[in-house]
C-alpha cells in the first residue's frame, strides 16, 4: 500500500512516545548535557594516536600511509630526523608533525584500517565544537596522542587483541635474539677449539 512505510514509522514513534510514560525502557533520550549515555564500543568520531607509557613511545612511525589513503586529505605528517626504539627494539622514525583537520575529517576510519603499526585508532569524543573554526579545529600530535590505557577504556576488545599480538611479536623477537646470541657463543667456542687443535698439531 502506498505510504505504508510512513504509517509504520508514525506507529513506532507513537508507541515510544506513549510507552515512555509507563516504562523507562521506552525513554529514547536523556537530559543532555547533565546526563550522557556511554557510547557503544564500536562508536567512532575522530582519529587518535596511541602511545605506550609516554609520548616518547608513540607507535606512529610517520610512514605516511594514512595521509595517502585519507579520502578527505585532512592528515598532514612531517617525519622527524631522529629515530627512536620501538617495542621490539627496532629503531623507527616518529612524526615531528602530525596534524588532522577535524573540520574536514569524515570519521570514516580508513586511516585506522590501513595503519600497519596499530598506531592510529578512532576516538569516541564528540563535543568538538569551538568558537574558532580554523585553528581550533586543527588538532596537532599533542592533541591526538592518547595512552594505551585510554584506548583500552574505549575499545577494550580491539585493544586486548592488539596487545596480545604485540606481546607475541615481542616474545618471538626476544627468542630470536637469544638464539642469535647462543649461536654466536657456540661459534666462538667452536672457533677457539679449532684454534687449540691447530696449536696441538703444530706442536
Amino acid at each position: 500500500m502506498l505510504g505504508s512505510g510512513i504509517i509504520k514509522g508514525m506507529v513506532e514513534t507513537a508507541r515510544n512516545f506513549f510507552g515512555s510514560y509507563v516504562s523507562r525502557e521506552r525513554l529514547t533520550t536523556v537530559q543532555y548535557p547533565e546526563q550522557q549515555l556511554a557510547p557503544h564500543e564500536n562508536a567512532r568520531t575522530i582519529p587518535l594516536l596511541v602511545y605506550d607509557g609516554d609520548m616518547e613511545h608513540l607507535r606512529c612511525t610517520a610512514c605516511g600511509i594514512c595521509e595517502m589513503e585519507c579520502p578527505a586529505q585532512c592528515i598532514y605528517i612531517v617525519k622527524d630526523t631522529v629515530k627512536k626504539s620501538d617495542y621490539l627494539g627496532r629503531m623507527q622514525f616518529q612524526p615531528r608533525v602530525f596534524d588532522i583537520d577535524i573540520s574536514v575529517c569524515m570519521a570514516c576510519g580508513i586511516c585506522a584500517e590501513v595503519c600497519p603499526f596499530d598506531s592510529i585508532m578512532m576516538d569516541q569524543v564528540f563535543a568538538l565544537s569551538t568558537q574558532n573554526r580554523f585553528s581550533g579545529l586543527l588538532l596537532h600530535k599533542e592533541d591526538l596522542a592518547k595512552a594505551n590505557g585510554y584506548f583500552h577504556a574505549i575499545h577494550p576488545s580491539d585493544a586486548g587483541d592488539i596487545d596480545a599480538r604485540r606481546d607475541e611479536d615481542k616474545r618471538k623477537a626476544e627468542a630470536k635474539a637469544k638464539a642469535a646470541v647462543a649461536a654466536k657463543a657456540a661459534a666462538a667456542i667452536k672457533s677457539s677449539e679449532a684454534s687449540a687443535k691447530q696449536v696441538e698439531v703444530a706442536a
